[in-house]
């Protein structure tokens, strides 16, 4: 028996999110990160020197989440965080030299999924993908801010 709500864009967003997430996993797992991790990583890379606050906007975890993973990023050398110099309470984090090299060294699991997924598709209809699903996202992301305002 076929269920619809089984066959429906949420269900493959589901699906999608699943299956992407386990090649994160498999492709950082030699490496010894895990996909926050390297998200971190990333974001340090690309967005230069970051106050620690600011990636829990980026990365969407919660704070205890996001101390957890500086912590691992910082025991293994691959960051370092200090006290910002104009707000005692703000702690900026940096990637080190190791950290740097390491990155250059793993693949990007993200460019992988792209490539791997959506490979001769027509850049039309990714773009209505994108659409449909930045759009469902953001009518979610409306809902549930409504709810707290209630």
């Amino acid at each position: 028996m076929t269920n619809p709500k089984h066959n429906s864009a949420g269900a493959w967003a589901k699906k999608y999110h699943l299956a992407a997430r386990s090649v994160i996993e498999a492709t950082l797992r030699p490496y010894d990160l895990g996909s926050t991790q390297w998200y971190v990583l990333w974001h340090l890379i690309h967005d230069g020197p970051l106050a620690q606050n600011d990636l829990l906007r980026f990365l969407q975890v919660e704070k205890p989440t996001l101390s957890g993973v500086v912590s691992a990023l910082v025991r293994k050398g691959l960051i370092e965080q200090v006290t910002d110099t104009h707000d005692q309470r703000r702690k900026v984090l940096s990637i080190t030299p190791s950290g740097l090299n390491l990155c250059q060294e793993l693949p990007d699991p993200v460019d992988l999924i792209l490539k791997t997924a959506f490979e001769g598709v027509a850049a039309d209809d990714l773009e209505t993908v994108v659409r449909v699903l930045a759009t469902g996202t953001d009518r979610l992301h409306q809902l549930i801010n409504k709810g707290k305002k209630s």
